[in-house]
């Protein structure tokens, strides 16, 4: 689908301001966390040879020093001096305390004399007590020791610095610049701009107001930051306050996004923080590979999903046999659930009630338990059959759903997916948990199951799922689901 937009131009401080254009639009709708494509994160080459450039410089720094203190020093015979293995470590020593210290990082760490002397020092402190410790006998001198420690000082420093000034003459002349975007309101636009420009190392390709991260807009705008090539967003507080989806959007369209200015009481879990100019602004990185740990999440799901059908093909026959021993009805029960991005599903489940159990709800909704009546609760549920009970208690009824985890229907942890008649009565915030796929277990079932009777209670666990989302936090949550399970915690 093409969808046409009219193009503006704004001259804002000899800046060209495109604000849109002609985009397409993919009708495709993916999980939230999943990119369109595989892709590279944007401007990773640049970083990459930034990273390679300062330790060649350091290096070669390193390398002159270790010379000339060898040249100027108190001869001493010994392996330290004469072997280029030596060398070699004391260039790991170095480079690596200097990499931990962050001094490879964009932005002011490259900067960071005070750490690089810090750092550089800290290295030669750790070469003497291994010169000691180690081979006692085969030193080298103190004159050539001291010389060493202060060329490594001064000569990385004066690297570094001919490097920052090589860098800011040609970002002067436009090189080495990184294409950016800038999101905000526009009594922000003058001061978010003068941010971005006193940094010297952005080329703004374009500004848009707030409006662009709207639900009905957002999918053109990141076709559009694609399409331009953009690098890096800025895009003000205010701006996407309430939207938590626009973080996940980011991430996986392998855009840097940078929210300024930050606010002391907000912190999202991915974010760290940056300084442009005298102003802190919150970011989130975009991963080298965007969407790669969805498609992990997703493989974990397939795997799992048919060994754990492959094993326990002898309880689901076991099942099978005592529901249709039980009561007259089916074996199965399928039930229209609205899943990722409010397409509706058939959910496989064991039947634990009888057979008009859907037409007799009608009758005990003045019964529901619920406080906000948006979920249908019941603890006593007189349709409930005696081996429905059973199954309900260890979660046994959900097994069926693994065959919903191998169609993409649903995935082994997320939020759970609810009746049509439960999403009828959401308001506009709770559809944030509609744009992940749903899970068989989630954040809400291993945090109280059906003890939590207030569904905003429940949306903020699902939301908080959302936000926090890790590979490691999907693993956390499987486990603690099998000892809820074993427990009976809340299940009813």
């Amino acid at each position: 689908m093409e969808t046409a937009v009219d193009s503006t131009n704004i001259n804002k401080g000899g800046l060209r301001i495109v604000a849109s254009k002609t985009i397409s639009v993919v009708n495709f709708k993916p999980d939230l966390r999943s990119a369109r494509g595989t892709r590279i994160q944007r401007g990773l080459t640049i970083r990459f040879l930034r990273i390679l450039t300062l330790i060649f410089l350091d290096v070669i720094a390193l390398v002159i020093a270790w010379k000339l203190a060898v040249f100027f020093g108190t001869p001493i015979e010994s392996p330290w001096t004469q072997k280029k293995s030596f060398l070699l470590l004391v260039l790991t020593v170095d480079i690596g305390i200097i990499a931990a210290q962050g001094l490879y990082k964009a932005g002011n760490h490259r900067r960071d004399y005070l750490g690089l002397i810090k750092a550089v020092s800290l290295s030669e402190i750790f070469l003497l007590l291994i010169a000691f410790l180690y081979e006692p006998d085969s030193y080298v001198s103190r004159s050539t020791f001291l010389i060493f420690w202060f060329l490594s000082i001064a000569f990385t420093c004066t690297g570094r610095y001919i490097l920052d000034i090589t860098t800011t003459l040609l970002r002067k002349k436009g090189a080495i610049r990184h294409p950016v975007f800038l999101i905000t309101d526009t009594e922000e636009q003058e001061i978010h701009l003068k941010l971005i420009q006193q940094e010297n190392c952005y080329t703004l390709q374009g500004i848009a107001d707030s409006s662009c991260l709207d639900r009905a807009n957002r999918e053109e705008t990141l076709e559009y930051l694609r399409h331009q090539e953009i690098v890096e967003a800025f895009v003000s507080w205010n701006a996407i306050k309430k939207r938590l989806y626009v973080c996940w959007h980011f991430q996986t369209a392998g855009i840097t996004l940078r929210i300024l200015p930050t606010q002391s009481s907000v912190c999202h879990p991915k974010s760290v923080l940056w300084m442009i100019g005298e102003v802190p602004c919150m970011t989130i990185p975009a991963p080298i590979i965007a969407g790669s740990d969805f498609w992990v999440k997703r493989c974990f799901d397939l795997c799992c999903s048919i060994t754990l059908l492959l094993i326990l093909s002898p309880v689901y026959l076991l099942i099978a046999l005592l529901i249709k021993l039980d009561s007259n009805g089916p074996i199965f029960f399928k039930q229209d659930r609205i899943g990722l991005h409010c397409k509706k599903f058939k959910i496989w489940k064991f039947r634990t009630m009888v057979a008009n159990a859907e037409k007799m709800q009608k009758a005990l909704e003045a019964k529901n338990e619920s406080k906000d009546g948006v979920l249908f609760k019941l603890k006593n549920d007189p349709r409930i059959t005696r081996v429905g009970k059973f199954l309900r208690r260890y979660s046994l009824d959900e097994l069926p759903q693994l065959f919903n985890v191998l169609l993409g229907q649903m995935s082994l942890v997320g939020p759970r997916p609810l009746p049509t008649r439960d999403v009828e009565k959401f308001q506009t915030p709770h559809f944030i948990r509609q744009e992940v796929l749903p899970g068989i277990t989630g954040l809400w079932q291993v945090s109280g199951r059906s003890n939590i009777d207030n569904f905003e209670d429940a949306v903020k666990l699902d939301i908080s799922y959302i936000e926090n989302w890790s590979l490691k936090l999907d693993l956390k949550i499987l486990l603690k689901t099998v000892q809820v399970v074993l427990r009976k915690t809340g299940a009813y």
